[in-house]
């Protein structure tokens, strides 16, 4: 009967450390990979610069656009932004236009 009584002695003694070690454990995993963990928060990062690079960019090319636009308002007539656009809406070039000939899948813009 000692026996026994010194082993479930003993599985008490261990029972409680093992249980809150395995929350430590559980919660330590969670801090570094859980939906809100370490990893998460550094893809979450990454994924913001790179949507932020994106945003820059498409304001860059949305602001180059808005300058070609006004360029061509009846208010304000540029007349370089509207040479521009008749030549290339009527395919035509001036005798003394250096042309320069783009291959059939090179884009201008």
């Amino acid at each position: 009967m000692g026996f026994w009584l010194s082993v479930k002695r003993r599985v008490r003694a261990v029972l409680a450390p093992v249980f809150f070690l395995s929350v430590a454990a559980y919660f330590g995993w969670n801090v570094t990979q859980g939906n809100h963990g370490l990893v998460a928060n550094a893809e979450r990062q990454e994924m913001l610069r790179q949507v932020q690079s994106d945003n820059a960019s498409a304001r860059a090319e949305r602001d180059g656009w808005a300058r070609r636009v006004a360029g061509l308002q009846a208010s304000h007539l540029d007349p370089d932004t509207l040479d521009e656009r008749a030549r290339a809406m009527l395919n035509l070039a001036d005798p003394t236009d250096v042309v320069v000939q783009y291959g059939p899948k090179e884009k201008l813009f």
